[in-house]
């Protein structure tokens, strides 16, 4: 529930978080009434495009009745994900299979046309998800690291007030312990030099450190493509290196695409530029592949059943693409790799639970040891299972908590 990123706003914080979480409880109670049935793509699809937007407007009304903020259509999007991936897993243990495999036409009713609607149906016709994914999965995938605004780069920028729990501060040290090859950076996207600077600075300590590759995350703030390119042509200039170790730039600009038509193509000119917040759904890819945007970057957070649909377009349309991080811990992290795995990303996945919270995954660690430490820059797939997501949640044993939907059913 990541209110922060899903709903930013000047209303608090707990308030947001509490929200959403009401919403979940409602959503639970209209996912159980749900009559659909069909593969878990269909039944995704149907929730997403006829009921889920009901619900959100009746919970809006209750709330606007009594003078509180509207809640935003990612935020209700991030609350229905965990049903979604739910259904997926389920589907995929009540055959036997790794969920990956029922993304056929052995399993599903319908071709991805069916999906795209009429202005597509050619160009899918016939098609599945299957078609648009690695077979075989890799095992073994590069894993970004995110350095935030506020991280300490080196020794010189300790203050004494560190935690002292057992976990790296200083980037090199994060680099040296995980063996790391790839390094996002988060920008302010409103102060040119700040940003300019922070890249440098990251920049020399990855090449110090032998550091492949580099990624600038501008925050969504940025509302002119020339403060994007100026940067890039002044790293072009005076730090060629450092340039030619970004690999993609990440949503320079506001996510809302329909509100803000900036028109992208100077900044894809010099980089690949991908789609994050904006692309809530694959009409959104449409739109931003018009504006000059090249590639996506996916989240299972905006559930699963979207997050293929983006990956099949995108790839049918010659867009790369990544798989994003909303700080997936504990089971959260087993379908965002795994997404990342079939998916075929530019490179490797975003993991940054070990970074913020690692502990909070220690007990699915003693069955997937690979999937929550980053080791020689990568994170491992092999533990998983081979029904459904690969939880094996019988193995990991993690105490179940009483939900507020559970007790309002005694």
């Amino acid at each position: 529930m990541s209110a922060a990123w899903a709903w930013p706003s000047d209303f608090s914080y707990d308030a947001r978080l509490t929200a959403m979480q009401d919403f979940c409880v409602i959503l639970a109670q209209v996912w159980n009434d749900f009559k659909a049935w069909g593969h878990p793509m269909e039944l995704g699809h149907a929730f997403l495009n006829d009921i889920l937007p009901n619900v959100l407007a009746s919970f809006n009304e209750k709330r606007m009745a009594i003078n509180l903020p509207e809640m935003p259509w990612l935020s209700a999007l991030l609350c229905t994900a965990s049903f979604d991936i739910a259904l997926f897993d389920a589907y995929g243990n009540l055959h036997g299979l790794p969920i990956f495999e029922t993304l056929n036409s052995n399993f599903m009713n319908k071709d991805l046309a069916w999906f795209y609607g009429r202005k597509y149906a050619q160009l899918f016709k016939n098609k599945y998800p299957e078609d648009y994914l690695v077979r075989p999965a890799p095992q073994t995938l590069r894993a970004w690291h995110l350095v935030g605004g506020t991280d300490i780069l080196t020794k010189d920028d300790l203050t004494g007030a560190e935690p002292n729990d057992g976990y790296p501060v200083v980037l090199s040290d994060w680099i040296i312990r995980d063996g790391l090859k790839c390094l996002k950076i988060k920008l302010t996207g409103t102060d040119a030099e700040w940003d300019y600077k922070r890249i440098c600075k990251v920049g020399n300590i990855a090449i110090q450190y032998g550091v492949d590759w580099l990624s600038t995350d501008f925050n969504c703030t940025v509302t002119d493509p020339r403060y994007v390119c100026e940067i890039l042509d002044r790293l072009m200039k005076d730090a060629p290196r450092i340039f030619g170790m970004i690999l993609y730039i990440e949503q320079p600009f506001p996510y809302d695409l329909d509100k803000n038509r900036i028109d992208a193509h100077s900044v894809s000119a010099r980089k690949p530029l991908f789609m994050d917040e904006s692309a809530h759904d694959w009409k959104y890819l449409a739109l931003g592949r018009v504006l000059g945007w090249t590639g996506v970057a996916l989240k299972t957070c905006k559930t699963f059943t979207s997050a293929l649909l983006s990956l099949c377009w995108a790839k049918a349309m010659g867009m790369t693409m990544m798989v994003q991080d909303l700080t997936n811990p504990m089971l959260a992290q087993i379908p965002h790799l795994q997404l990342a795995a079939h998916a075929g990303t530019i490179m490797g996945v975003e993991t940054n639970a070990m970074q913020f919270y690692p502990d909070a995954s220690a007990i699915e660690a003693t069955v997937h040891p690979g999937v929550y430490r980053r080791k020689n820059g990568c994170v491992q797939l092999d533990s998983l299972g081979l029904t459904g997501f690969g939880y094996k949640v019988k193995e990991i044993g993690r105490p179940l908590h009483k939900t507020a939907w559970e007790g309002t059913q005694e």
